[in-house]
C-alpha cells in the first residue's frame, strides 16, 4: 500500500497479518530471550525496525510497511532479495537430496572453486568458509604462518570482522583517536571487551590512502600482512588515491609481507572479478563473503598457490588448520555457484552501473536545487552521501568535514517515508539488480520531499 508520501502506511500496533505479532511484541520476547536483544549487535539500531519479509528491492516489516532497500542486509544481496534463479538452485540442492557428508570433498564444492579462481585474477587456489570474518581470520593465521611473524596493518575507520586481531573500533571520535599523525599510527580502540592487551599490542592502525605511515610501521615492526578493504566501504565508499594500492604492493614486496585484500564488500559487488580487476593490483591473499551467494552465508579465502599451500601441508609444523563442519555446505554451494553462474552469463554489471548513475545524477541535481553541500561518492552500485564539499580520502578527513548531524536526520527522515538506508551516518548504500528505474525515481522524489522539509 501506497501513501502520497511515500511507500508507508501510517505506523500502527497492529499485526501485519492475522495472528502474526506486532514489532513491539518481538521485540519484548528478544529482550527477554536473546542475550543483548539481538544475535548480531552491528544490527541494533534505531529506528528499531524488525522486518519479516524481504523480495527483490523490498523489505517488508513486522506492522505491514515496506521500504525500498538500499541497505541489502549490509550489501551481500547484489541481485536482490529471494532471487528466484539463486532460490530456484538452492531448491533443487534439496530436492536432489545433497547433503552434509562430512567426509572427503564433494563436486558442488569443487565447481564453486573453480568458478571462483576462473572469475577472480589473483586467485591460484581457494578454500571456503562460512562468513568474511572467518576468512579475515584465517588470512592472519595464514599470514603469520607464511612469514613467521607476527605483526599486522589495518586501516583506521575499517571493518574486517569480529575476531580478536580485527575487532578495534569502526567509529571511534576525534578525541579517542587523536589528530592526524604521518607517518604514524593511532591506538587500538577495542570494539569488544575481552581482546588481550597483547593481542593489541601487534595490530597496528594507519590511515587509508596513507603509504608513509605503512612504511613507518613496516620500519619498526616484523610485519606479516597489510590488511585493508581497497574501496573504504565501512564508512561509505572511500576510493583509493591514484598509485596507493600499487604502493602497497610495492611496500610488501620490499619488507616481505604479504598483501590482502578484504573484497568482502568489494568483491562481485564492483565486479566479477573484485576491485582488484578494476585497479590491477593483485594480492597475495583475497577475501570475500557478502555478495559471493546473493546473501547466503559464504566466505573465501583465496589467492597465491605456494602460500595457501600451507593448508593441508603434509609437514604438522607448517600446516595452517582450515576446519568448518558447515564450511562449503552443499546448500550454500548451490546458491555460490548459481549467483557466479549468473553474473557472469547476464549483464548485470550493465544494469548495475546504470541504475548507480542514475541514482548518484539525480541526488546531485537535487542537492543542488536545494543549496545543499554534499557529495556522492560511488562506485557501481555502492553509493555513499557524505555532507561535506569532497568525498574523504580517510577518516580523519571525514571526522572533520563531514555532517554527521545532518546525515543521521536525513536517513530518518527517508526511512519515516520507505526509504530504508542503514541509520548510521556514512554507512554504504546499495543498489541491486532487483530495482528498477521507477525505484531510482521514486526514490529521488521523495528524497526531494524530504530536502524541502530538513
Amino acid at each position: 500500500m501506497q501513501t502520497s508520501t511515500g511507500l508507508r502506511p501510517p505506523r500502527n500496533d497492529k499485526p501485519s497479518a492475522a495472528g502474526e505479532p506486532t514489532a513491539a511484541e518481538i521485540a519484548r520476547r528478544a529482550a527477554q530471550c536473546i542475550a543483548g536483544g539481538a544475535v548480531s549487535l552491528n544490527r541494533k539500531v534505531e529506528p528499531e525496525l524488525l522486518f519479516v519479509r524481504a523480495a527483490g528491492s523490498r523489505l517488508f516489516d513486522a506492522d505491514g510497511r515496506q521500504y525500498i532497500d538500499y541497505h541489502a542486509a549490509f550489501a551481500p544481496h547484489l541481485l536482490g532479495h529471494n532471487h528466484p534463479v539463486i532460490n530456484g538452485a538452492v531448491r533443487e540442492a534439496m530436492e536432489r537430496q545433497w547433503s552434509l557428508m562430512g567426509s572427503g570433498t564433494t563436486p558442488w564444492e569443487v565447481r564453486l572453486a573453480e568458478l571462483l579462481c576462473a572469475a577472480v585474477p589473483s586467485l591460484e587456489t581457494v578454500q571456503i568458509a562460512n562468513t568474511g570474518s572467518e576468512a579475515t581470520a584465517h588470512a592472519v593465521r595464514l599470514s603469520r604462518a607464511w612469514t613467521g611473524r607476527n605483526h599486522i596493518i589495518l586501516t583506521l575507520g575499517g571493518y574486517n570482522g569480529w575476531h580478536n586481531e580485527v575487532a578495534r573500533a569502526v567509529s571511534p571520535s576525534l578525541e579517542q583517536v587523536g589528530p592526524r599523525v604521518s607517518p604514524g599510527e593511532y591506538r587500538f580502540i577495542p570494539l569488544s571487551a575481552g581482546i588481550p592487551e597483547s593481542t593489541r599490542s601487534l595490530v597496528h592502525l594507519v590511515n587509508f590512502n596513507d603509504l608513509a605511515s605503512v612504511e613507518y610501521v613496516m620500519r619498526r615492526y616484523p610485519v606479516a600482512c597489510v590488511m585493508t578493504e581497497p574501496v573504504l566501504q565501512n564508512i561509505g565508499v572511500v576510493p583509493p588515491r591514484e598509485g596507493y594500492l600499487q604502493g602497497l604492493r610495492d611496500l610488501c614486496d620490499e619488507h616481505g609481507a604479504l598483501l590482502v585484500f578484504d573484497e568482502v564488500k568489494t568483491g562481485f559487488r564492483s565486479a566479477l572479478g573484485g576491485f582488484q580487476s578494476i585497479c590491477g593490483v593483485l594480492p597475495d591473499l583475497s577475501l570475500f563473503g557478502k555478495a559471493v551467494a546473493n546473501g547466503f552465508p559464504l566466505g573465501v579465502i583465496g589467492g597465491r598457490r605456494d602460500v595457501m599451500s600451507l593448508f593441508g601441508d603434509p609437514d604438522p609444523a607448517r600446516r595452517v588448520l582450515i576446519a568448518g563442519t558447515y564450511n562449503a555446505h552443499p546448500f550454500t554451494s548451490a546458491a555460490a555457484i548459481a549467483t557466479i553462474e549468473y553474473l557472469r552469463d547476464q549483464p548485470v554489471y550493465a544494469q548495475l552501473e546504470a541504475l548507480g548513475a542514475r541514482m548518484q545524477a539525480g541526488l546531485e541535481r537535487i542537492f543542488a536545487e536545494h543549496g545543499i553541500t554534499a557529495t556522492v561518492s560511488r562506485i557501481g552500485s555502492a553509493f555513499c552521501v557524505y555532507f561535506c564539499d569532497h568525498v574523504p580520502v580517510d577518516y580523519h578527513d571525514l571526522l572533520l568535514h563531514h555532517d554527521f548531524t545532518f546525515d543521521m536526520r536525513y536517513r530518518r527522515e527517508l526511512i519515516d517515508r520507505g526509504i530504508y538506508h542503514f541509520p548510521i551516518a556514512c554507512k554504504q548504500s546499495s543498489i541491486s539488480a532487483a530495482h528498477t528505474i521507477e525505484d531510482i525515481d521514486q526514490t529521488l522524489e521523495i528524497t526531494r520531499d524530504v530536502l524541502r522539509e530538513i
